[in-house]
């Protein structure tokens, strides 16, 4: 069996804010349903740190324009 445990001496330093919100902008975006001003429905693809992206008409095409992009969607509701 593998001892997966850090030394007992170990001292983890907290990650900065700045490092922690760059958590995985290279490997996930959002996708979420929004409500254009003109009445239209599209659906929204933003990074990890919030920017918007792109958009797409459906959930189904943002996916799949993601994975293209070898980012991992997450849906927002």
């Amino acid at each position: 069996m593998e001892n997966n445990q850090a030394p007992a001496n170990t001292v983890f330093t907290p990650l900065a804010d700045d490092a922690f919100l760059s958590l995985g902008t290279q490997q996930i975006a959002y996708i979420k349903s929004v409500d254009l001003p003109d009445g239209a429905h599209a659906v929204a693809i933003f990074s990890a740190d919030g920017k918007p992206m792109a958009a797409a008409p459906s959930v189904e095409i943002a996916q799949a324009l993601l994975r293209q992009h070898e980012l991992e969607p997450a849906l927002v509701h």
